[in-house]
């Protein structure tokens, strides 16, 4: 019992511990684009009226958005609107930043969280099977890992539009269309862009599954297994992958990041009103509201998974948990 208490009080406050240092993250990182963003001197003014306007024009649009005041100030507004839920309106449309978010996600969670479930999969099966068959397989496997990381994305993409869209009219060759309106339909405008996005994480992956699983598979404990009579099979899938899966799930969750940036390029590939270009329009329009609000965005999403990641590893590793 007291064992069980100390555990959990451990739990608790590395818990906390991780959400503290996240907000300290997330103020640092907001600062630091946030007065990056000024220091840049994005004409936000005349992009909104035009490369015509007058000095006054300008001096109206930026006293109305706020623009003149310190930038400290600013900042320091910003985040009083953060504790009370407000990222604010961007400045380009006045939606409000939340709202825009929240309308642009799905389509981009859609395609990375399909995307990591062919590259899970399809990693697994090429990593064990490359670790436990070796010799010819294993060359092959890996070759196959190798084409597919050096391979143009954007290059596939452009192929498997033609072919599955455009000649065998198996899916749709743009757009988006929402889970809540076709499941079909919304796997169908996914699973192009889904498979691109994946290429490169199959690669690496597969490569850090077949190089645990070796080291594994030479131990002295395995040799033990199987000199107790237990099936290969249980072995490699029981014993060897549970044990390899630590790193390999540390590099998995550095994909998932990953993929949330790479995945503008397939949104642009395939017109889908997605996260990436949504923050790439922003980027390119000095629209900061919008900016900030993708970039908290990000570094939750950065903290949730790292925090996720010890989790697991702990769970799968109890040398790692009492570490």
């Amino acid at each position: 019992m007291p064992r069980t208490r100390s555990r959990r009080h451990h739990m608790i406050s590395f818990i906390l511990k991780r959400v503290g240092s996240g907000l300290i993250l997330i103020f640092v990182v907001t600062a630091i684009t946030f007065f990056l963003t000024h220091a840049a001197s994005v004409p936000v003014a005349i992009n909104l009226a035009g490369p015509q306007a007058t000095a006054d024009q300008v001096a109206t649009i930026n006293a109305q958005l706020g623009l003149d005041r310190p930038v400290l100030e600013q900042y320091v507004t910003w985040l009083g609107g953060l504790f009370n839920g407000d990222l604010g309106r961007s400045y380009f449309s006045s939606q409000p930043v939340a709202d825009a978010m929240a309308s642009r996600l799905p389509p981009t969670l859609s395609v990375v969280v399909v995307a990591m479930l062919i590259t899970l999969v399809i990693s697994v099966i090429l990593g064990v099977a490359a670790a436990a068959r070796r010799g010819v397989l294993d060359v092959i496997i890996q070759g196959i890992s190798t084409i597919s990381y050096v391979f143009p994305a954007i290059i596939l993409g452009i192929v498997m539009v033609f072919v599955f869209a455009i000649t065998l009219r198996w899916v749709p060759a743009v757009g988006y269309t929402p889970f809540a309106d076709s499941p079909s339909q919304w796997f169908a405008s996914i699973i192009l862009p889904a498979v691109v996005l994946s290429i490169g994480g199959v690669a690496s992956l597969s490569a850090q599954i077949r190089g645990s699983m070796i080291d594994e598979l030479n131990k002295d404990y395995i040799r033990t297994l199987r000199s107790r009579g237990v099936s290969e099979s249980a072995i490699l899938l029981r014993h060897a992958l549970r044990n390899a899966s630590g790193p390999a799930f540390t590099t998995y969750s550095l994909l998932f990041i990953s993929l949330f940036g790479a995945a503008l390029f397939v949104e642009k590939i395939f017109a889908l009103p997605g996260f990436g270009t949504y923050g790439f329009n922003a980027t390119i329009q000095g629209d900061l509201p919008v900016m900030l609000g993708l970039t908290l965005f990000s570094v939750v999403l950065v903290v949730i998974v790292n925090l996720l990641v010890d989790l697991v590893s702990g769970w799968l590793n109890p040398k790692a948990r009492n570490a």
